[in-house]
């Protein structure tokens, strides 16, 4: 997106910039690695310590400051800092780095950075098109800049992570995926483009900050807010007919509700409501080779019954089925507990993607509960007996020893997916789990932890987080040009990663593979997800045989290329 470039091949590029102006853009600035004779070329001498560089001495001046710090959050800041002005330095850190940067590029550290947004902001990224500019949308849109985009991440801020409404601070979740989709899925970073819909904000902290840099109005709901999303997805549809949409921490009655009206006019997904389901969904069919319980045997307990709790119930219930248990069975197999204890028929305010999970009254008629007007969760953990735990609540500590010692009561081996981020709002530590399940348990998180001790080793603990999806996911489908994002390439996404567990060989190894691995896995996960794509019709003038081909010449490693000027030849 830097504007003045043109890509005569993959190993040239031909920019108009010189000077300052080049060494000001991040996708083209190369730092003290410009040649002597691109510096001759692009009058840089003067402006450059006179030593050549290499790109591998940058990586390693650049780990040197990030090590010295002493905070994760200064470390995302320094890294923000950095791919504003170096994108290629930057993720040759990442890249080659994953596993120690991906909790400070991502998750839990992100949360911070949206929480601290304001104070840490320093240079435009990405687009941040406000209610109040709504006529300006296609205008904004229009920009040169943006030619080659093929990946948009979109966020209103109102559900960051389990932080809630951060209003314009959200715009840092946009940025983070995107970094991923890059450092894991390959994407070309001058072709992504992270957006923030500022539709004000109800987080009285951010209104009464001086600093605060979004729009300062309570949030705007209703027809009004229709309307501005209405205005941005024609827009978007308008200005990249091919684009690929994720929808990212909308709040959940918004996010299915909105996933619902534009999943069929372009090529878009709900990372929270598809991603989370997909890998859950993956990292339980990798769990059921450690359990030795077959799919439809499972049953499912799941806290948190918004948009992402029952976007993976949903995608669970149809491996039930796709395994052969009737849908009406495999609909009663999953028991949902929200605020309100667990959802049966007859409440009121159940969400149109909540019905199809109400339990009959009648089965929890004969339950002895703690408190007769609720049925909590320990309650359903003891009738029920369910054989999975999944938590996507944001509630810290919501994972508690009775439930915990319940859950390892009637199951040899307990699944037990604590999924809610960032790392303080996860609903038990893995160290708990350990303990009060006596070493049994079958754990998944959302956010990075510690490893554990098991038979005198060391044990790292799964993550089992959307960045083994949705990198993935946008590959494959941008790849072949995918029209659309259905349900059944998601399905196709988490038996991808349930192939890749090393548990399949092994139940004594861990159900994912290790983060170290996220580019392979993508690359896994994009080739069936094409294929899928492939199958239903979603592709034009692609060949099954050249789908793998499309996919590795998608995918961009961060090197230098020679530079010549705009113009000269």
């Amino acid at each position: 997106m830097s504007g003045s470039i043109d890509s005569k091949a993959t190993d040239e590029r031909a920019t108009a910039l010189s000077g300052y102006e080049l060494l000001a853009s991040p996708l083209l600035n190369k730092g003290m690695a410009f040649s002597e004779a691109e510096r001759d070329l692009f009058d840089l001498h003067g402006l450059l310590p006179p030593n050549i560089g290499t790109l591998e001495e940058q990586v390693s001046r650049r780990l040197q400051v990030l090590r010295n710090f002493s905070t994760d959050l200064e470390r995302y800041a320094f890294l923000r800092e950095l791919q504003d002005t170096n994108e290629t330095l930057f993720f040759a850190v990442l890249t080659q780095h994953l596993e120690e940067l991906l909790p400070v590029v991502y998750t839990p550290t992100v949360g911070a950075g949206c929480q601290h947004f304001s104070r840490l902001y320093r240079k435009p990224r990405g687009l941040f098109l406000s209610l109040p500019h709504q006529h300006r949308i296609e205008t904004i849109l229009a920009n040169p800049r943006f030619d080659h985009v093929e990946a948009i991440v979109v966020t209103d801020g109102e559900r960051i992570l389990g932080l809630g409404d951060q209003g314009a601070g959200g715009m840092g979740i946009p940025i983070g995926k995107l970094a991923l989709y890059t450092g894991c899925g390959g994407l070309d970073p001058a072709t992504t483009l992270p957006i923030m819909l500022d539709v004000g904000t109800d987080n009285p902290d951010c209104l009464r900050d001086p600093l605060y840099v979004g729009w300062r109005h309570e949030r705007v709901r209703g027809q009004a807010y229709d309307d501005f999303i209405e205005a941005f997805v024609s827009a978007v549809t308008k200005r990249w007919p091919h684009v690929l949409l994720q929808w990212e921490d909308f709040a959940k009655n918004n996010a299915t509700r909105l996933l619902e009206r534009y999943r069929d006019r372009l090529c878009t997904f709900n990372d929270d409501v598809q991603g989370t389901a997909a890998v859950a969904t993956g990292t339980l069919l990798a769990a059921i080779k450690v359990t030795g319980v077959p799919l439809t045997e499972q049953r499912i307990a799941v806290l948190g019954a918004g948009s992402a709790g029952c976007g993976i119930a949903s995608l669970i219930r149809r491996a039930m089925i796709d395994a052969g248990l009737p849908e009406a069975e495999a609909s009663r197999r999953f028991f949902m507990v929200d605020r309100d204890g667990l959802l049966v028929q007859g409440m009121s305010d159940i969400a149109p993607f909540q019905q199809p999970f109400l339990q009959d009254p009648a089965v929890a008629s004969a339950w002895k509960l703690d408190h007769p007007d609720r049925i909590a969760l320990l309650d359903v953990v003891r009738n029920a007996k369910p054989t999975a735990l999944i938590g996507v609540s944001g509630q810290a500590g919501a994972f508690t020893e009775a439930v915990v010692r319940a859950m390892a009561e009637h199951n040899p081996r307990p699944v037990i997916f604590p999924l809610s981020n960032p790392t303080s709002r996860a609903e038990a530590t893995p160290q708990d789990l350990e303990q009060w399940s006596e070493g049994r348990a079958v754990i998944g998180t959302g956010s990075p932890f510690p490893p554990l001790q098991r038979d005198g080793a060391k044990f790292s603990v799964d993550q089992t987080n959307n960045s083994y999806i949705f990198p993935g996911v946008g590959l494959g489908a941008i790849a072949v040009r995918a029209r659309r994002v259905t349900d059944t390439m998601f399905m196709a996404a988490a038996k991808a990663l349930a192939a890749a567990s090393p548990a399949r060989d092994d139940p004594r190894r861990n159900l994912l593979p290790p983060v170290t691995a996220l580019r392979e896995v993508a690359a896994a996960v994009a080739l069936d997800v094409a294929l899928q794509a492939h199958r239903e019709g979603l592709t034009e003038g692609v060949d099954t045989d050249q789908i793998e081909g499309l996919i590795r010449a998608r995918m961009w490693t961060p090197h230098y290329v020679p530079y010549r000027r705009l113009g000269a030849d």
